[in-house]
């Protein structure tokens, strides 16, 4: 199994944007790049697709980790171990929540619950992958002032799951 860290998945879920990693380079589509070129959209669009594209990721990152080689020779042949894979169940529960979050933050996000401060703060983390001292810091406002409004939002957040 290849290092997590080195990892596309990891690449796309702790970048700021999409990640595509190609041959010879890697493009990161910002939040802003993705409204610029996408008049129309709004910020939950680009949430909804950089959630996809962690999801695509995440799924080749199992289909990789499933089957592994073992590289031992008995009378020089190569042995492979098939690794126990995830029960269809299992993987169907996650997908169902994972679709069930999505729907509960889209709804949140369009919804008059949030104040804007919470709003603009929850994208910046969630989305944007900013740390509560990097909001604080382009805020100017102490961190735990942004620790609260993202509690606050997550609460709220948690509200809406358990509706769904």
């Amino acid at each position: 199994m290849k290092n997590y860290k080195d990892s596309d998945y990891a690449l796309n879920k702790f970048s700021e944007g999409i990640v595509y990693k190609f041959a010879d380079r890697v493009v990161e589509i910002t939040l802003e790049d993705y409204l610029t070129e996408n008049p129309s959209k709004t910020a939950e669009d680009f949430l909804e697709l950089k959630a996809l594209s962690d999801e695509i990721y995440h799924q080749q990152v199992i289909q990789e980790n499933r089957t592994s080689r073992l590289d031992v020779s008995i009378n020089g042949l190569e042995e492979t171990e098939a690794l126990a894979s995830i029960s269809l169940d299992t993987e169907l529960i996650h997908k169902n929540d994972s679709k069930n979050a999505m729907e509960a933050t889209k709804r949140l996000l369009n919804s008059e619950d949030l104040t804007e401060v919470q709003r603009r703060r929850f994208l910046m983390h969630f989305i944007q992958g900013l740390s509560y001292r990097q909001i604080a810091s382009r805020e100017g406002v102490h961190f735990t002032s942004v620790h609260e409004s993202l509690e606050a939002a997550t609460a709220k957040l948690q509200k809406f799951f358990e509706k769904i």
